[in-house]
C-alpha cells in the first residue's frame, strides 16, 4: 500500500508559515546586509584610492614645478627629479609609487628592488590602449592573489601646460579587517535579535493560531456531533471574524433544515409503518373472512329444515364460525400488544428470580434453567421482561421437530456490566435465507401466527438500551442471546 503523506492541520499550518515567514525575513536581513557591506567596502576603496591618487598627484606636480628642481622637467629626468623625493613622498602618503614612461617602462619606483622584476618593468598593453581611450585617462585594474584583492590605479601625470609626462601607478590593496570585524559584530547583534524575534515569533503564533483555529475546531466538533436522529445544539462563538460567523451562520441555518427534514422523516416513517400494518391487518383477518363467508353461503344452499340431521350440521356450522372467530381476536391480539411500547417502570428486579417465574406456565418436561447466581438485578419492566422470555421459549417449542428428542436450556449470567440470557433449543434451526427476516413485525415460517413474536421482543429489548442476536445451525437447533445492561 502506497505511503500517503498526512496533510497537517490548518493550525500547524498557520504556526509553521509565521515561523518560515520570520526565518525568511531574518535571512533576507542578513543577505542584503552581507551585499551591502561588500557594497560600501568597494565603494570606500575606489574612493580612498581616487584621494590617494589625486593627492600623490599634486605633491609630484609641486615637486616638478618647485624652486629647488634645477633639471628640465621632461620624461627624460624624472627619474633624477624624483631620485630621492619619491621615497619620502610613498613614505607621507603611506603607499607605492611606480613611475613609468609613456610606452609603459618603468622609470622609478619607490620599492626596493621593484626594478629587478622584468615582469614589473613593464605596463602590459591592454592597460596602455585602457588608458589612451578613455576621457579622463585614468584606468583601475583589479585583480585578486591569495585571496586579497589588489587594485592598481594608472593615470597620467602632466607639467603645467597639461602635457602628459609619465605614467603614474599606485597599487592599492583592499585591507577590509576593520570592516570585516564590524560586520561580525553586527551580525553578531543580528543573531541574537533574530533569535529573541523568532522565540517571540514561535510564542505569537502558537497563540495566534490557536485563537484563529478555535472557531474552527468548536464548529468541527459540533459537525462531527451532527447526528439526524438526535436533537443537535446550535453554534455560540463570540468574538468571530466575518468568514467565520459566516459559516457558523450557515451551520445553525443548516441545523433549522436538519431538525425540519428529521420530523417530516419521523413523521413520513410513522405513516408508512402505519400503512404497512393496516395492510398486514387487513390481509391477516381476511384470511378466515375467506372460509367463513364459504361456510354461510354453503349452510345456506345446503339448509333444510326438515333434515333429520340438522342440528349437527347447525352445531358444526357454529363450530367453524367459532374458531374462525377466535382466530381474528388472536390476530387483534397479537397486533395489539406488538404495537404497546413497553413501559420502563425503572424496577430493580432479579433476573433470575423473574426468569423463573416466567418459565412456571410451561408444562413441557424438557426445558431446564440454569443461572450462575442467585441473584442478577436490572432496572427492567417485570411484565416486559416475561414477555422476552415467554416469547423466546414460545418459538423454541414451536421449533421443535417430531422426530429428535425435545430439549430447551434457558441459562442466565452476568459478564461485566451486562445481564445475559441464552434461549437454547435442538430444533430445525433458522435457515439462511430467513436469518436477515427473523426480527421483521409480519415475517413467520410457522402456517400460524402472525409473525410478531420476536419483532415484539426485539422492541422490548432495544427500549431498554440491550441487543437480541442469534446463532443457528440447520437441523441442530438455534441460541437466542439477549443482553441489557445490569442496574448500577
Amino acid at each position: 500500500m502506497p505511503f500517503r503523506f498526512k496533510k497537517p492541520s490548518l493550525r500547524t499550518r498557520i504556526f509553521l508559515a509565521m515561523i518560515l515567514l520570520v526565518l525568511l525575513g531574518s535571512i533576507l536581513i542578513s543577505v542584503v546586509a552581507v551585499n551591502q557591506y561588500k557594497q560600501q567596502s568597494e565603494d570606500f576603496h575606489t574612493e580612498r584610492l581616487e584621494r590617494m591618487e589625486e593627492s600623490i598627484s599634486t605633491h609630484l606636480r609641486r615637486v616638478l614645478n618647485g624652486r629647488h628642481n634645477t633639471w628640465e622637467v621632461k620624461t627624460e629626468n624624472i627619474a633624477v627629479i624624483f631620485k630621492e623625493e619619491i621615497y619620502n613622498i610613498a613614505d607621507i602618503h603611506k603607499l607605492q609609487i611606480n613611475l613609468y614612461d609613456l610606452d609603459g617602462t618603468l622609470l622609478i619606483s619607490s620599492k626596493a628592488g621593484f626594478r629587478n622584476n622584468i615582469a614589473d618593468k613593464c605596463i602590459d598593453p591592454e592597460v596602455l590602449n585602457a588608458l589612451s581611450n578613455t576621457a579622463v585617462h585614468r584606468y583601475v585594474d583589479k585583480h585578486v592573489e591569495n585571496g586579497e584583492t589588489f587594485l592598481s590605479s594608472y593615470t597620467y601625470l602632466t607639467d603645467q601646460k597639461s602635457k602628459a609626462l609619465v605614467i603614474l601607478n599606485i597599487p592599492y590593496l583592499e585591507k577590509d579587517d576593520f570592516l570585516r570585524k564590524e560586520l561580525q559584530e553586527f551580525l553578531t547583534r543580528m543573531g541574537y535579535a533574530f533569535t529573541f524575534v523568532l522565540f517571540m515569533a514561535i510564542g505569537l503564533a502558537f497563540l495566534l493560531s490557536k485563537y484563529i483555529t478555535k472557531s474552527l475546531k468548536a464548529i468541527s466538533d459540533k459537525i462531527n456531533a451532527t447526528r439526524l436522529e438526535q436533537l443537535n445544539e446550535k453554534i455560540v462563538v463570540d468574538d468571530t471574524s466575518e468568514e467565520i460567523t459566516t459559516l457558523v451562520n450557515s451551520y445553525n441555518s443548516m441545523i433549522d433544515e436538519l431538525e425540519e427534514s428529521a420530523i417530516q422523516l419521523a413523521k413520513s416513517e410513522r405513516e408508512q409503518a402505519w400503512r404497512e400494518m393496516a395492510k398486514q391487518v387487513a390481509h391477516e383477518i381476511k384470511n378466515p373472512l375467506t372460509p367463513m363467508r364459504l361456510t354461510v353461503q354453503n349452510f345456506q344452499r345446503k339448509f333444510n329444515p326438515e333434515d333429520e340431521n340438522i342440528y349437527l350440521k347447525v352445531d358444526e356450522y357454529t363450530k367453524t364460525l367459532i374458531q374462525q372467530i377466535d382466530t381474528m381476536s388472536s390476530i387483534a391480539s397479537a397486533f395489539s400488544n406488538f404495537a404497546k411500547m413497553p413501559a420502563q417502570q425503572n424496577e430493580n428486579l432479579n433476573v433470575v428470580e423473574i426468569v423463573k417465574l416466567a418459565l412456571d406456565i410451561f408444562n413441557e418436561n424438557y426445558i431446564a434453567f440454569y443461572a450462575e447466581t442467585e441473584k442478577v438485578i436490572a432496572k427492567i419492566d417485570r411484565t416486559q421482561l416475561i414477555r422476552v422470555v415467554t416469547n423466546l421459549v414460545k418459538n423454541a417449542i414451536q421449533a421443535m421437530p417430531g422426530e429428535n428428542t425435545p430439549k430447551i436450556v434457558v441459562q442466565v449470567s452476568e459478564v461485566k456490566d451486562n445481564v445475559v440470557i441464552l434461549v437454547s433449543d435442538n430444533g430445525s434451526g433458522i435457515s439462511e435465507e430467513s436469518r436477515e427476516k427473523v426480527f421483521e413485525p409480519k415475517f413467520t415460517t410457522k402456517t400460524s401466527g402472525m409473525g410478531l413474536g420476536l419483532a415484539m421482543v426485539k422492541n422490548i429489548v432495544e427500549t431498554y438500551n440491550g441487543t437480541i442476536s442469534f446463532v443457528s445451525e440447520k437441523d441442530k437447533g438455534t441460541t437466542f442471546k439477549v443482553v441489557f445492561p445490569k442496574a448500577r
